[in-house]
């Protein structure tokens, strides 16, 4: 019997070790290439250096330039140039970046406020990167009277129109079976635009990210690896759980969260308008982006119109909808990073496709008990009416 579980022990440790030595192979042989080299003995033609510019800062003193070594080496600033004159600048901690390593460089510098200015960079091998300051203006410090504006503008581009949108619950409520699976397929409609603007938005954000970071790919895997979280989420509910909460109700939330998060991007935007010193840009963004959202609260409401929610559901939803972009001016205003924006993104857009996926689920269960076609002509027009009204509110943003 002792021998049995001796024999069982070791070949659990046997699985492991086979397990385990493909790694051990692989390790050693990084390994042999690091310290022995590739047996090529071709010298690099030019040194490979990365430097990225994550912030500039505008102060009474001059210029705080925040940078970053996302090159395969170490680099070292020799020189600062600013308007193309040399500058003397003072670095926290060292003009020397290790890879992935950080600085921050104080130049004092007069800057004139409106003025466009141009920062250029010069490492000790030769190579030039620019910052530049398209209008001067002293960067917003994050103190508590900005912080509160900043949620005060959050608060009326995501809370307000979203809450706007949702008070037509009651006009929607008159509706038929068909009327409301038109106004679920406008729901659609109105998702399916955001989807794409949300992916649109985070690859612009991902290619202004640090190369190495791959801002871009973020995008897609923030989006897959969303989308199929929620779904894993949904199939390990039981059946009990599902008959016992309101679907309808569930997919309310679904929506305020994936439209939460797309708003989040809306605020990432007027903060970094604000930071840059743009404030008529991100007054401009500010009522275009109030317009658009009034009708992300109609797909918000849609699938309560065969429910009996309360008012404090309607209050949840207007929160979780349009709450983000509170967070969102925040961090664009005080902490702006665009490779964590372009995750953010994705993970939004990845969630906007999952509850566009269970409204059509929705829409077709309702139509085989109705005995109806799931794509008539009154769904297509709903669908095709919430595109184009995103599409018409957008173009008050963009233009």
């Amino acid at each position: 019997m002792q021998s049995e579980i001796i024999n069982k022990k070791l070949g659990k440790k046997a699985v492991w070790l086979l397990g385990i030595m493909p790694l051990l192979l692989l390790a050693g042989l990084i390994s042999v290439i690091a310290s022995w080299g590739t047996g090529v003995e071709e010298q690099q033609a030019a040194p490979i250096e990365v430097l990225n510019f994550e912030r500039i800062i505008l102060t009474d003193d001059g210029f705080e330039v925040r940078i970053l070594n996302s090159g395969p080496k170490e680099l070292t600033v020799a020189q600062v140039v600013v308007d193309d004159s040399f500058w003397n600048a003072s670095y926290s901690p060292s003009p020397t970046l290790e890879r992935f390593g950080s600085s921050t460089i104080y130049i004092p510098y007069p800057w004139v406020e409106g003025d466009p200015h141009q920062i250029k960079l010069i490492t000790s091998n030769g190579l030039i990167f620019t910052g530049d300051v398209p209008a001067a203006m002293k960067t917003p410090t994050a103190d508590t009277n900005r912080f509160l504006q900043y949620s005060l503008i959050g608060f009326y581009v995501g809370v307000v129109p979203v809450g706007l949108g949702l008070l037509w619950y009651p006009f929607m409520r008159r509706f038929s079976s068909k009327g409301i699976q038109a106004v679920l397929a406008f729901t659609v409609g109105l998702l399916f635009f955001l989807a794409v603007d949300t992916i649109q938005e985070g690859l612009e954000l991902g290619a202004e990210a640090p190369g190495v970071f791959q801002g871009t790919g973020l995008v897609w895997f923030g989006a897959a690896l969303s989308f199929l979280f929620l779904i894993a989420i949904d199939q390990t509910k039981s059946k009990k759980e599902i008959q016992h909460n309101d679907p309808g109700k569930q997919v309310s939330f679904k929506i305020a969260s994936g439209i939460g998060l797309h708003n989040l991007g809306e605020g990432l935007a007027i903060g970094a308008a604000f930071a840059a010193g743009e404030a008529a840009l991100g007054s401009f963004l500010i009522i275009g982006f109030t317009l658009h959202n009034i009708t992300e609260g109609i797909g918000i409401a849609a699938p309560l119109l065969k429910a009996k929610p309360t008012y404090k559901t309607f209050l949840a939803l207007a929160l979780l909808g349009g709450g983000p972009a509170i967070i969102g001016t925040w961090i664009g205003g005080f902490v702006f990073n665009q490779t964590l924006a372009a995750l953010f993104f994705g993970i939004g857009a990845g969630a906007i496709i999952q509850v566009i996926y269970v409204i059509f689920k929705m829409i077709v269960r309702d139509a085989k008990a109705a005995e109806a076609p799931a794509v008539s002509w009154l769904n297509f027009s709903g669908l095709t009416l919430g595109i184009l009204l995103m599409y018409v509110t957008a173009l008050l943003v963009n233009f």
